[in-house]
This record gives C-alpha cells, sequence and structure tokens, in this order.
C-alpha cells in the first residue's frame, strides 16, 4: 500500500479501539477531546447550505420558538437559508459523505464497527441558542464539533415520554446529569436511548456519524419480502372431501389445517439470512444515484489508468462481503477464482492504490466503473 493510502488516525485519542467497544459501545458515554483535530474548516456553512438545495441530498430545517417547533424538507432555497434569522433554527443535512470526499475519509476513521453498521455523515448549522431540543436516539451516534462550540447536556433516564403532537421527537422531560462544552475536534459519543441537548453557542457546525439500528419489526418484514421474491411453491389448493358446510360463511377447519400446513413448510437456511442481510445492508438509500462516466474508458485503458492512478469506490457505494460472496449497492456476487483477495482489499479500504490489477477482477472492476460504482484514482 502507498503511503497516502494509510489510514488516519482512528477518532479515539489514545484508548484501544477493543477497549471501547469493551467498556463504552452501547454501555456509557464517553467524551475525547481533539478526537478529530482536523476537521476546523473542512466545511464551510455556505456549502452546506448548497447542499441542502439539492434534490439528491436529505435536508431539514428546524425552527424553534416559544416553546413550538416546526419541521420542513428540503430541497430548499439558498437565498432563504443565506436569511435566516439570527437565531432560532437548525439546518440538517445528512448523508454528506456522499458529497464530500473528507466526510467519506471521515466515516471510514470509525472501521472498528463493521461497515455494515455504518450509516452516513450528517451536519448540523445552526445560530447561537440554536439546538432541536431534548431527545434521543436509537442508535449510536458520535457528535464531532467542527465550527464552534456547542454545549450538550445528557441523562441517563428512563422516562422517554415524547411531546404530543411535535414534529419532533422531543422529550418531555429532560433532566440533565451531565454537561460539556465541546470545541472544534471534540468528541462526544453516546450510546442508544440516551437523552441529550445540544445548544449552540457560537455559531456552529456539528458532525454526527450515525449507525444502523433497524428495528426487529423492520428487518422481519424486509426478509419476509426478500422470501417472497424467492418463493416457489408447488400445487394449488384442493378439497376433494369438501361436504356440505353447516354454516357456509364459517372458514372450513379442513381449509385452515392445509393451509396451514403449507404455510408451516416455508423454511429457510443460513444461506437465504446471510444473503438477505448483504442485500439489505448493501442496499443504497432512495435518494442515491450513481453517475457514470460520460465517456467510459475502455477495458484496456481502465487497466493502464488503474496501474498508473489506483481505483477508489464512490463514496456512495456499498461494498460488503461474507465468505466468497459479496453484496455492492443492493447485487450479489459471487467471487470467480481470482478475485477474491483484491476483492477483499477493496471492501476493507474502500480503494486499491496504483497497480497491476490481476486479470480475473478487471472485467468485473470495469464493469463496476461503468456504473459509477468506482473511480480512477
Amino acid at each position: 500500500m502507498t503511503e497516502n493510502l494509510r489510514p488516519a488516525p482512528r477518532p479515539l485519542g489514545g484508548l484501544d479501539p477493543a477497549e471501547f467497544l469493551r467498556t463504552y459501545w452501547h454501555k456509557q458515554p464517553l467524551l475525547i477531546r481533539g478526537a478529530v483535530p482536523d476537521i476546523l474548516g473542512r466545511l464551510s456553512p455556505h456549502r452546506l447550505m448548497a447542499l441542502a438545495c439539492r434534490d439528491d441530498v436529505e435536508s431539514r430545517l428546524v425552527r424553534s420558538s416559544r416553546g413550538r417547533w416546526q419541521l420542513e424538507h428540503g430541497p430548499f432555497d439558498l437565498q432563504r437559508l443565506t436569511q435566516l434569522p439570527a437565531r432560532g433554527w437548525s439546518l440538517l443535512v445528512s448523508g454528506v459523505d456522499h458529497h464530500l470526499p473528507y466526510a467519506a475519509r471521515l466515516l471510514q476513521r470509525f472501521d472498528f464497527v463493521p461497515y455494515a453498521r455504518l450509516d452516513d455523515v450528517m451536519v448540523s448549522l445552526a445560530p447561537p441558542g440554536g439546538g432541536v431540543g431534548p431527545h434521543f436516539d436509537s442508535y449510536d451516534v458520535f457528535l464531532i464539533q467542527g465550527l464552534g462550540s456547542r454545549r450538550w447536556e445528557i441523562a441517563a433516564q428512563d422516562d422517554l415520554e415524547l411531546v404530543e403532537d411535535a414534529p419532533l421527537r422531543i422529550l418531555k422531560r429532560f433532566t440533565p446529569q451531565q454537561s460539556w462544552v465541546l470545541e472544534p475536534g471534540d468528541m462526544l459519543y453516546l450510546p442508544p436511548r440516551y437523552a441529550h441537548n445540544g445548544v449552540a453557542l457560537t455559531p456552529c457546525m456539528t458532525w454526527s456519524v450515525g449507525f444502523r439500528a433497524p428495528s426487529h419489526q423492520e428487518i422481519a418484514a424486509a426478509f419476509l419480502d426478500h422470501l417472497h421474491d424467492r418463493l416457489d411453491l408447488d400445487g394449488r389448493y384442493a378439497d376433494p372431501d369438501l361436504s356440505v358446510p353447516s354454516h357456509p360463511a364459517e372458514l372450513p377447519a379442513a381449509m385452515i389445517e392445509r393451509l396451514g400446513r403449507v404455510i408451516a413448510g416455508i423454511r429457510w437456511q443460513r444461506r437465504d439470512v446471510i444473503d438477505f442481510l448483504g442485500l439489505y445492508l448493501s442496499e443504497p438509500k432512495p435518494q442515491v444515484f450513481f453517475r457514470p462516466p460520460r465517456r467510459p474508458l475502455s477495458l484496456q485503458r481502465f487497466a493502464e489508468r488503474a496501474q498508473a492512478k489506483g481505483v477508489s469506490l464512490d463514496a456512495r457505494t456499498r461494498l460488503l462481503f461474507h465468505g466468497r460472496t459479496f453484496y455492492i449497492n443492493g447485487e450479489r456476487v459471487p467471487a470467480a477464482p481470482g478475485q477474491y483477495r483484491t476483492l477483499v482489499a477493496l471492501a476493507d479500504a474502500r480503494r486499491l492504490g496504483p497497480q497491476a490489477l490481476p486479470a480475473g477482477v478487471l472485467p468485473l472492476l470495469h464493469a463496476w466503473y461503468q456504473q459509477g460504482y468506482l473511480h480512477i484514482g
């Protein structure tokens, strides 16, 4: 691996990742001063506002006045955003890692958590006093201060009742137990369902690294949809021993028994679960679109350029694997002979340095390049 491909330091200070996962992950908050010292100046408020005006970016504007909350979804008009008042609002932009290379690299610093759990980088912008109210998240989150300073108050409270009819999940009651002021580069980790409230003390940008934590209901429903697309049951309902019913409107007991056995006979294997998770967790979000090259290189020219400059996955691409099967953007790709080692390296590092790519993997990487899943350099 070449010098420029060495990963940036993980944002845990001097804490070993294994110790963090053992002691803090899912268990208790952690404040790390100076965790991401290079974050200041990576994104300006104006550029974040410009992202919020794009139709391929998920954005929200939260406004508060006298205890009343309003929520609007983007895309927004840039002139309107630049003329927002001096207080009382927060602009939230999700998926910044899809559009800002630094944010994509920042996300990779959290590779001590499996990529299957990583979600995205959201950045919030607020004037002094701005925030989204006391709330809790159902997932782990790292809150990194970018611009300005913000006071965070947190509480491990069991009372998670929400304000009725509010457009946001605002806690009805919040009693802070700890409080810190975060400056640029500081980071606060919070486990799921930990109540917190952040208030900007100066013009403020906060970067949030969030993780996927789908509900069991969501996973089960998606898995049943997955099975539905793959079911192939023979036969059709028949009742040759039908007798005259006492009540024609009553469900026949024999029908319940016969069809119950059909339904109970539906089975799935571990391989079905693995395939489902690979496809489900690599599926891009609805607002994600890939942009193929306007003048794609031939296979030979692609190989030459890759040898000279390397290749990297598009920031939107999700590439996961299990065993010798890879999952890229909701597609299943079994590794052919000569592909496995290169694909594992690409999936883990999300890029390959300048090198002569093995002939067995070149056509596949070239196809992904033509789809916009990866790029030269």
